[in-house]
């Protein structure tokens, strides 16, 4: 019987930096999403560090009120799909549904509404867009019911250290609906948090690059000094 062979890397000398995903995420089911299949899903804005990751999906929310210009610079340089935030707390109803419509336009294959967002706002976006909603959940304190008949396809857990424990909840409220129902969710910041909300049911895990474009650029720069010294 023909040995299976390993996974074959090509790399180059001028593209071997890059932020790679934890790799404790390979172990997480995945989302196909329009036949990409996605388990790692990389939490930035910056343009730089996007175009430079491994990660299968990136998730573009920001704190600030969302923008046209903002995404336009990401759908420029991602080479992967894009999960676009359009609000949904002091954004939200038809600002809400046009940027939607903007980052369906501009190639998104879903859109991320934050955990404040009325129904009535999903029901908005929902009449303008053909893409996943993704809807943030933070607490148990909502009745997902609404929210699926209202239009999301999708759940998006941020519980902090109690995400694990939020996503058991929710499974439990959609599985009359939905026992595959997609949930993404953060991962936290070691291999066992993350197994641990890949085991509690994720199907994919978001990740932070918060920090790793700086550690790389200072090991850089330290080498750069170095060889200025001879």
């Amino acid at each position: 019987m023909p040995k299976i062979r390993k996974t074959a890397e090509l790399m180059t000398k001028l593209r071997q930096d890059y932020i790679k995903s934890p790799s404790v995420i390979k172990n997480a089911p995945g989302i196909n999403i329009f036949g990409n299949k996605i388990k790692s899903i990389m939490y930035s804005t910056d343009v730089a560090v996007i175009s430079n990751s491994d990660a299968d999906a990136i998730l573009a929310v920001y704190p600030w009120t969302p923008n046209t210009r903002i995404l336009d610079a990401i759908t420029c340089v991602a080479n992967v799909p894009i999960l676009a935030g359009i609000g949904g707390g002091l954004t939200k109803g038809a600002r809400s549904a046009a940027l939607g419509q903007f980052a369906e336009e501009h190639g998104a294959q879903g859109v991320v509404l934050n955990s404040p967002t009325t129904i009535e706002t999903i029901e908005q976006v929902r009449q303008v867009v053909d893409i996943p909603i993704f809807y943030t959940l933070t607490s148990e304190k909502k009745d997902i019911e609404k929210y699926i008949n209202a239009g999301i396809n999708g759940l998006n857990i941020a519980g902090g250290k109690r995400t694990a424990s939020l996503i058991s909840w929710a499974l439990k409220e959609i599985s009359q609906y939905d026992e595959n129902f997609p949930i993404i969710a953060s991962g936290g910041e070691t291999d066992a948090d993350i197994s641990a909300t890949i085991l509690a049911g994720a199907h994919a895990i978001t990740f932070t690059s918060y920090g790793k474009a700086e550690k790389l650029f200072q090991s850089k720069m330290e080498k750069y000094r170095k060889n200025s010294l001879f």
